[in-house]
């Protein structure tokens, strides 16, 4: 399986990020030939090599207009009655008078030569943010601004990992604990305590800690980009490393301050259930239902049932339950106490899974949830049937219109 692990241990900003996947690439140019056309007026990203502590890797660079953003130890933004979008590990913005709201950019998005499902990436990644300032700020969504040079900014960084993304395909990714680092930053709103309010709502429910070393070390933007495309945090995995990229922050610390990007393969997975099998003869088809509901109930994995034919010629039903093999003790009484069988065949088998995680596809209709898998090679979505169901009887549609509605959000 084609698994992508980030290294955070010095948080993650959207520009080290981009830095760290871009050197997986075999192709850079191609990326920044594609990032340099997406539009934006009087911007240009660039990449450098970069050497920190005797170490070498990648910084993106970010021109506007000429001119780039410099690295500070705190943000440094002029108030404005909206909040702001904060970037690069404590930068130092200009004034600027125009601000863009979450639907400008997502316009901005929309107009870009990039495909759709980029595009719903990045409109994804910048509603989480969008999400965490409102609801840190006691605001609407639709309230929400941004400054406009820290806009663009924050596009190139947010647009390129989710093309990198695309151009890499892994089939997991595995993110390490966040590092947020400590102190203070400065804001529109005052002086905050690091992480930043809005860093920390997206970080809610992922693995983060601080530490000695003082500033801003996750932004925003890094956190939801971390958020959006990890399908679990936790250690390195056990992976065969074809690839590994250094994005360098532009700010140096006492330690390495950069994020890495491992990319490599890891064995499919693999686990054991255990089988249970009984041949019932004498049960009507009411009993065995109650039994096959019972222990579905009870957690089984599984519970079906398979028409055979017995001594005499008998038509019979060949009842399997499966679960896990701590499970047995458990699931064994039942099968004895809900059907008329007097002993049950158990086999302890090695079975190959797809990994499978639910996510939710925003459409016009509505949200769907949605069930993907993969490993081996294939990747399967699976929309819920009761949502696609209730969608299309409520707007005329068939099955089959809403599936591939579906397919052009992704």
């Amino acid at each position: 399986m084609k698994t992508l692990y980030l290294e955070c241990r010095m948080g993650a900003a959207g520009d080290m990020l981009t830095a760290a996947l871009l050197e997986l690439l075999p192709d850079r140019k191609a990326f920044l030939d594609k990032m340099n056309a997406l539009g934006l007026e009087g911007v240009d990203i660039t990449a450098e090599k970069a050497e920190m502590q005797g170490i070498f890797g990648t910084r993106i660079h970010v021109h506007i207009h000429g001119e780039e953003e410099i690295s500070e130890d705190i943000h440094e933004h002029h108030h404005h009655e909206h909040e702001h979008h904060h970037e690069h590990h404590h930068e130092h913005h200009k004034e600027h008078h125009h601000h863009s709201s979450l639907h400008d950019i997502e316009h901005i998005i929309s107009n870009m030569p990039i495909s759709e499902k980029v595009r719903e990436d990045a409109r994804a990644v910048y509603r989480l943010i969008a999400d965490a300032e409102a609801d840190v700020h006691g605001r609407k969504v639709d309230e929400i601004h941004f400054h406009e040079v820290g806009t663009l900014d924050a596009v190139v960084d947010v647009v390129g990992v989710c093309l990198l993304m695309e151009m890499l395909s892994p089939d997991r990714v595995v993110v390490s604990p966040v590092h947020v680092g400590s102190g203070y930053v400065r804001c529109a709103h005052g002086i905050l305590p690091v992480p930043a309010p809005a860093t920390a709502y997206i970080l809610r429910g992922v693995p983060s800690y601080g530490g000695e070393i003082e500033g801003e070390l996750c932004t925003p933007t890094g956190a939801a980009l971390l958020k959006y495309f990890a399908d679990e945090f936790g250690t390195m995995p056990v992976m065969k490393t074809e690839a590994v990229g250094y994005g360098m922050g532009h700010k140096e610390f006492s330690r390495l301050n950069c994020v890495r990007a491992f990319l490599g393969e890891t064995e499919d997975k693999t686990d054991r259930i255990c089988e249970l099998v009984c041949n019932l003869d004498d049960m009507t088809g009411e009993d065995i239902g109650f039994a096959v509901e019972t222990l579905l109930a009870a957690g089984a994995a599984d519970v079906f049932t398979t028409p055979i034919s017995m001594k005499k010629n008998r038509p019979a039903v060949m009842l399997t339950v499966l679960c896990r093999e701590e499970q047995c003790e458990a699931i064994l009484p039942l099968i004895f106490r809900h059907t008329s069988t007097i002993g049950v065949r158990e086999k302890l088998c090695e079975r190959y899974v797809l990994e499978r995680e639910e996510c939710t596809v925003h459409t016009k209709f509505g949200d769907i949830s949605v069930k993907k898998s993969g490993g081996y090679g294939v990747i399967r979505i699976k929309p819920e049937y009761d949502d696609i169901s209730r969608i299309a009887a409520e707007n005329g549609l068939s099955l089959d219109e809403v599936r591939k509605l579906i397919d052009k959000t992704r």
